[in-house]
């Protein structure tokens, strides 16, 4: 994976990727293009989602599997500001239980039994799309607020 650090300005991408945030999926249908927001495991230098049988993304990295993820890190008061843009490729692989509880625990945390019932007892109804990031663009573009 090639980083991009194009600006003055870049931050620590391992720690910024451990922060549970939310992910913008970005993939074709038909030349068009579609925006899923999405929970997110970073785990081995690839990204990790959920898609569940409602989920439409998982069909077009089938169809295309060229897509675009994008995770902001954003709170006005202190100015912060961190983006990483990803380009790559995904793919549709089966359920994994532990891959997806290791997402899931960053969000809801490690106590299975509070879990929201959406979450609880995940099965092979649901998919794990795994991408592969080609490069990545890491911009600090934190502002001094007045």
């Amino acid at each position: 994976m090639k980083i991009i650090q194009d600006t003055g300005k870049s931050f620590d991408l391992e720690k910024f990727l451990s922060l549970p945030l939310v992910a913008h999926l970005s993939t074709v249908k038909d030349d068009s293009p579609r925006h899923s927001p999405v929970w997110f495991y970073w785990l081995e230098n690839k990204i990790w989602i959920i898609g569940t049988a409602s989920d439409t993304f998982p069909e077009r990295i089938r169809r295309n599997e060229k897509c675009a993820i994008g995770i902001v890190d954003i709170n006005p008061q202190p100015g912060l500001f961190l983006h990483a843009g990803f380009r790559g490729t995904a793919t549709v692989k089966p359920f994994d239980k532990n891959i997806a509880n290791g997402l899931l625990s960053r969000y809801l945390g490690t106590e299975i039994e509070k879990w929201d019932p959406r979450f609880k007892d995940l099965d092979d109804d649901n998919v794990l799309i795994c991408f592969t990031p080609e490069t990545v663009v890491v911009r600090d573009q934190s502002y001094l607020v007045p």
